[in-house]
């Protein structure tokens, strides 16, 4: 996710620097973007938002090696907290990660992206039948759904607000149900219709 959505932002004139658990994976994706690497902390201070884009496995030591770096940024939560043997939620009941990241990091979460496959965000742009792709996204932050209404709409996607952070936990739960289509081997371009029509 971080490499299509870096990607596309970059192709679309933004400024972006990389941090990751990996540095040799931060530096490739860096390279792709003609980008600069830095620590948490420098990525912190570098930029108007951040995208955390991680294995849900990795959260926790990821948001420990974040720390209170973000805290009061925008941050984008594209992440699905699914695991792939019942495709259920591993968070909290009636809780959602995009909640534990903004409790973790003291920043101001938005929960996007998290709805389609890689490939989808590949397309330049996202359009089926003729139609914009729309992107649901929620946060309580003004200026943090600001922002992320703003790399939507730069992708060529139609941003659809629905909502305070609470109803991250439903839009993660729409992820848990579009992985198991996923891998129960639905073409990720048209995981919803009754017939793939490519």
């Amino acid at each position: 996710m971080a490499d299509v959505l870096g990607t596309r932002w970059a192709g679309a004139g933004h400024e972006l620097m990389v941090a990751g658990r990996t540095p040799g994976k931060a530096e490739a994706l860096a390279a792709k973007w003609n980008a600069r690497t830095g620590t948490i902390g420098e990525v912190a201070g570098f930029g108007d938002i951040t995208l955390i884009a991680v294995h849900y496995p990795d959260m926790a030591a990821t948001l420990t090696q974040i720390g209170d770096t973000l805290r009061g940024k925008p941050i984008v939560d594209c992440n699905n907290p699914v695991e792939i043997e019942n495709f259920t939620l591993v968070t909290e009941p009636g809780r959602a990660m995009a909640q534990d990241i903004e409790q973790a990091t003291g920043g101001h979460v938005v929960k996007a992206f998290n709805l389609c496959q890689a490939s989808v965000w590949q397309m330049e742009p996202p359009v089926f039948d003729g139609r914009r792709l729309a992107v649901p996204y929620c946060g309580d932050d003004p200026q943090a759904k600001d922002l992320t209404r703003q790399l939507i709409a730069d992708l060529g996607c139609d941003p659809l607000p629905v909502g305070g952070l609470r109803h991250a936990l439903h839009l993660e739960a729409m992820g848990a149900v579009i992985i198991s289509l996923l891998w129960g081997g639905r073409d990720p371009l048209t995981v919803f219709n009754l017939v793939d029509r490519r």
